[in-house]
């Protein structure tokens, strides 16, 4: 099989594309069945749950088939948010959880991603030993012990109180209009019912979902038409989710778009002013804006960096026993209340921040001014490695000496997309702006011969 399949959340690809195929899904979830059966002294169980994509049903029922023949009892929860898979594993005592989403990606792609028996996403550790059972077999169960598969009817209810119970006891949103955009996702539902029932009134978008519409110009990918219907409605603030909901990106009331850093910064000094920011740190990846570092210092806060993808910051939340962390694309992660990112969950903080201290969202996501930065996207080919070229490392390093103490400069392979990430803060943007083009054209040669 070669090479491990899985990458910075999981297995993710275009749906009957290897890796991501009904065979591979069969024997993926032999695989997992078996290692996390084995290591089970009681009811050996796992949970899956599904965003709205249509080559979900293929994929759950491939999955459930491996797992099945592993002898592990499958309970399916049908489409719920990534994590409500996380909170649901512990609570029903499950070995294992899964979520079947490619996350913000198109409806072509789909994704596997695993949960640990204690709700956390496995390491790279645990995955490198389920890829050695893939390429070596499995043993499967005895004929008298294969599992069997049930559907769980109040998983979503489950996840739905669980989120209310992280707003503030006795907090109501009455007089706060919300846009919320589901992405025609995973939280379709889910995210409406519960601002609704916390008092808000609701405008909902992305609640129709057909199989192919998740994401679709739509969601925290794309939140042009949540800003304008923010405008079009007068609403206090459009929060916007992504296609399994571990994503939000926020719209103040004047219709301009907030990114995770600000949100980040917002309950970073929040929590830290209260006495409950575990460690006066918050953890976050290399991709983060430079004047949210700078912020977070002058308030005496650390910012504690990991490489891209939310499980690499959990892992250090974990290590170092923070409880603050995410991702400028949206992630956000309080480990006080989930083991992985919810975007309902930091949507209700932000709400809850509003009615405490009766500030618009525009002022309170002003936090800091961010350093210019600008990311640009490279596609490559399978069996490509242009950042092996020496003529792309000689533009690295011509790039990094034009920002030496001015800024800083990532180029990074894309854990979940065929891209090369190019990314660049400088308080110059005419510098900024070249060194990231001379990257992207050297890279882009690079691709095409």
């Amino acid at each position: 099989m070669g090479s491990s399949i899985f990458g910075t959340d999981g297995v993710r690809g275009e749906a009957n594309t290897y890796p991501m195929t009904a065979e591979i899904a069969l024997r993926l979830g032999a695989a997992v069945g078996n290692y996390f059966g084995t290591k089970s002294a009681h009811a050996r169980r796992v949970v899956i749950g599904k965003d709205t994509r249509q080559s979900g049903y293929m994929f759950e029922n491939a999955l459930t088939a491996g797992l099945t023949s592993a002898g592990m009892e499958v309970l399916l929860l049908g489409p719920v948010p990534t994590p409500a898979v996380g909170l649901l594993t512990p609570s029903m005592r499950a070995d294992l959880g899964i979520m079947v989403s490619a996350s913000h990606n198109q409806f072509r792609d789909n994704g596997i991603k695993f949960f640990g028996p204690d709700g956390f996403k496995l390491s790279d550790q645990v995955e490198n030993e389920i890829q050695d059972l893939l390429e070596n077999g499995v043993e499967l169960a005895n004929s008298d012990k294969i599992g069997r598969a049930q559907r769980i009817d109040d998983g979503l209810f489950r996840y739905v109180e669980r989120a209310k119970s992280t707003f503030p006891s006795g907090m109501r949103l009455d007089g706060i209009k919300v846009v919320v955009d589901c992405a025609n996702g995973a939280a379709y539902r889910a995210a409406p019912e519960v601002l609704w029932e916390l008092g808000a009134e609701v405008i909902p978008l992305g609640v129709n979902p057909n199989g192919v519409n998740i994401n679709a110009d739509c969601g925290s990918t794309y939140p042009q038409i949540a800003a304008e219907t923010v405008i079009a409605h007068n609403a206090d603030v459009g929060l916007c989710l992504d296609g399994d909901a571990d994503r939000l990106i926020i719209i103040d009331e004047q219709g301009k778009v907030a990114d995770g850093d600000q949100l980040m910064a917002l309950l970073a000094q929040r929590w830290s002013s209260e006495g409950r920011l575990n460690g006066d740190a918050l953890v976050t990846t290399v991709m983060s804006n430079l004047g949210l570092e700078r912020y977070l210092e002058d308030q005496g806060i650390t910012l504690e960096r990991t490489q891209v993808g939310d499980r690499y910051v959990v892992a250090r939340m974990r290590a170092g026993g923070f409880n603050l962390g995410g991702e400028q694309s949206g992630h956000i992660v309080m480990s006080d209340y989930s083991t992985t990112g919810d975007g309902l969950m930091a949507g209700l903080q932000f709400l809850a921040e509003i009615i405490r201290t009766g500030q618009p969202a525009n002022q309170l996501l002003g936090v800091f001014e961010p350093v210019p930065q600008l990311l640009k996207n490279v596609r490559y080919m399978a069996g490509q490695d242009p950042m092996e070229m020496q003529s792309v490392k000689q533009a690295i390093s011509d790039a990094e000496g034009s920002l030496k103490g001015r800024g800083r400069l990532l180029i990074r392979k894309s854990g979940t997309e065929p891209f090369i990430r190019v990314m660049a803060e400088c308080e110059s943007e005419t510098v900024l702006r070249k060194v990231v083009d001379d990257v992207v054209q050297s890279v882009t040669h690079a691709c095409a011969n």
